[in-house]
């Protein structure tokens, strides 16, 4: 039987942001784990014209 591993889109720019911060700080797992929640977060609520 094969696996099957579903992320979501949001999943996988949180992960992406996640590796960034990670790369980019000396933030804990838990740390950059909210702040990157935090910068989708914002990054959602830009109004598409502006990106």
């Amino acid at each position: 039987m094969t696996e099957s591993n579903y992320t979501s889109a949001y999943g996988r720019r949180l992960k992406m942001v996640e590796d960034v911060l990670t790369n980019r700080t000396e933030l804990d797992g838990k740390a950059t784990r909210d702040l990157a929640v935090d910068v989708l977060r914002a990054l959602d609520h830009v109004p598409e014209r502006v990106r």
